[in-house]
């Protein structure tokens, strides 16, 4: 016996990924997700919530709309996901290099800071030693 699709309301979503229905509504604009209509209801399916999760996720890890569009487009095109898996694996590392400049970047300018606040501290030191 076939069980029937799994269907979501906005508000169901919008409460199990702790966020707001404007947030659900931005991610269909963008062509993300696309639910049934029942009258002016929403109705999200479970591929609509498995998107939806993707789009999250790729948001926190910091993905451009244009490549977490990509990434969530190329899993609905084929059923072989070799292509995604390896593109998915480009975009992570491309995104893993930018941190890590980031990284570098940012500990070179608390570097400079900690010199600067050194060179501050000997100054006060100096003026109050006379």
């Amino acid at each position: 016996m076939n069980q029937p699709a799994a269907t979501f309301a906005i508000s169901d979503l919008a409460r199990e990924f702790g966020i707001t229905p404007r947030t659900i509504r931005f991610w269909e604009d963008q062509g993300i997700l696309a639910p049934e209509r029942e009258g002016s209801k929403r109705v999200f399916t479970r591929r609509d919530r498995a998107r939806l999760k993707m789009a999250l996720r790729g948001k926190r890890l910091g993905l451009s709309l244009a490549e977490i569009k990509d990434l969530i487009g190329m899993y609905s095109s084929t059923d072989d996901e070799t292509p995604q898996l390896l593109e998915c694996l480009r975009v992570m590392s491309s995104r893993r290099e930018a941190l890590e400049q980031q990284r570098e970047d940012i500990e070179a300018m608390l570097a400079e800071i900690g010199q600067f606040e050194t060179l501050c501290q000997q100054e006060l030191t100096r003026r109050n030693g006379r």
